[in-house]
């Protein structure tokens, strides 16, 4: 029994943790951050292993990074299959190909909410512009906050879109609740 609980965290700890550097990847790309940002390089560096092969197999299609959604749906779809015999359980190849995609957005959305926190808490304690982190999380929220900013305006010198935001995310996430998780 400690051997599965210890399968069951270590499959899902390792791969969750590489499918969100994938998928910072593919969402910075898409937003064209600066990749000669430090964190952009270590995403880079531990993501090209993967991704260099697949991108000869899986072109982009326009400015999408086909590749990386589709190596993250890849590792998804391995660590469900994964977790899913460790517990002994057999599902269907359409179920955890749905379970998947739900884990992918629900990833995504998580993502999103993360970077809106990091982001307000770094310009309450004053250092975002030392971080090299800030920037990358303002390329990474601005098409959030952005349309949010033209309906909830400063207040005060406070801005409210962040709280709006994530307000916005965790209902999206309530309403994916009846799909699939793992």
């Amino acid at each position: 029994m400690v051997f599965k609980e210890i399968a069951l965290f270590l499959v899902s700890s390792l791969f969750s943790l590489y499918i969100t550097i994938v998928m910072l990847r593919f969402l910075l790309a898409t937003r064209r951050a600066d990749f000669h940002n430090p964190v952009s390089q270590f995403l880079v560096q531990a993501t090209n292993p993967l991704l260099v092969p697949l991108r000869r197999i899986i072109p982009p299609i326009g400015q999408i990074d086909t590749a990386s959604l589709v190596l993250a749906f890849i590792l998804q779809f391995i660590q469900i299959v994964l977790l899913t015999q460790i517990m002994g359980v057999s599902p269907g190849g359409l179920f955890i190909a749905v379970a998947s995609i739900a884990e992918l957005t629900r990833l995504v959305i998580w993502i999103f909410i993360i970077a809106l926190i990091v982001q307000a808490v770094l310009s309450w304690v004053g250092t975002a512009s030392a971080s090299p982190v800030a920037p990358l999380l303002e390329d990474l929220t601005d098409p959030i906050l952005r349309p949010i900013r033209q309906f909830v305006p400063a207040m005060g010198g406070l801005d409210l879109s962040p709280l709006v935001a994530i307000l916005i995310l965790q209902v999206i996430l309530i309403a994916l609740g009846s799909l699939p998780a793992i």
